[in-house]
């Protein structure tokens, strides 16, 4: 190698470089360690090495050695371990896409990173896409019951809160519904999933199907258990909704490569639009029926 005077700025740069390849190195290589699937665990370690290389490689233009961001390592590896290793893993990479123009600047004074550096980039985007996760598998069974929840829940209790105006008969209302067709949708996820021929899956959709049912009950009733004012609780499960709604479709959308805002608002106009119809059902009802609870 042809030795290379850098400038100050040049020189920062590249550490930074360094810095980012061996937090990345520390991240995948203790995930490796902890990941029971074996496939993947093989495949973090690949990945690990890889960073490793981009770290030596930049080392011999900096001539130092540097200490990783402990915190990112932290961060990230907690992350991935909560939330999925693939949904850490490329969040973690979708968050280096701002560092592109400093990458460009970097290839100007040391020419020969490009092709070193976007050959294993390519490699290690590979081996994510060949990284294995259950949850992701049961993604189509895990919408299913987020969004029946929510478009169904969301809309029997903006109907209740009209129609009773009493929180704690919505709340009872509610759960009892929401815990009944929660059941019911892991059943029809059951039988359906069987039909198609895949009996060997059919039970765990419908178990992710009736867990994301039940867990997103759970949160958009939750006001009605915990203040007397029903328009406030109807704000607060619109509000939960909301988040709800806003977290799954980030998730997804970071994990699978996927639109977020087309996802978000889809699901959002579809959940909030049979809330408000309802809402006003209810409000029919009680003035037609003379209900007053």
């Amino acid at each position: 190698m042809q030795e290379r005077i850098l400038q100050p700025d040049q020189n920062k740069l590249i550490k930074q470089f360094q810095k980012n390849e061996i937090t990345e190195y520390y991240i995948y290589s203790r995930l490796s360690r902890k990941i029971k699937n074996t496939k993947n665990a093989e495949t973090l370690q690949k990945i690990g090495d890889d960073e490793m290389r981009h770290y030596m490689f930049w080392k011999k233009y900096s001539g130092v050695d540097v200490k990783p961001n402990w915190w990112n390592v932290f961060k990230f590896y907690w992350i991935a371990r909560i939330l999925g290793i693939t949904f850490g893993i490329k969040l973690m990479e979708n968050g280096e896409k701002g560092a592109q123009e400093a990458y460009e600047k970097a290839c100007k004074f040391i020419p020969e990173a490009r092709h070193i550096v976007e050959d294993e980039d390519a490699h290690e985007k590979e081996l994510i896409d060949m990284l294995e996760e259950k949850k992701l598998e049961y993604v189509g069974s895990i919408v299913l019951g987020l969004n029946d929840a929510l478009v169904e829940l969301t809309g029997t209790l903006a109907g209740l809160t009209f129609a009773l105006q009493n929180t704690r008969l919505i709340a009872i209302a509610g759960l009892i519904t929401g815990i009944a067709a929660s059941f019911s949708m892991a059943a029809s996820e059951y039988l359906s999933t069987k039909s198609e021929g895949n009996g060997k899956n059919a039970f765990s959709s419908s178990i992710y199907t009736g867990i994301a049912y039940i867990f997103t009950v759970i949160i958009l009733i939750l006001p009605y258990f915990l203040f007397t004012n029903y328009f406030v609780c109807l704000a607060l499960t619109m509000f939960f909704a909301v988040i709800v709604i806003l977290f799954f479709n980030y998730y997804i959308s970071v994990a699978k490569d996927l639109n977020f805002r087309k996802r978000f608002w889809e699901m959002f106009v579809i959940s909030m639009g049979v809330a408000v119809f309802t809402f006003g059902i209810g409000y029919l009802i009680r003035i037609f029926l003379g209900i007053d609870i």
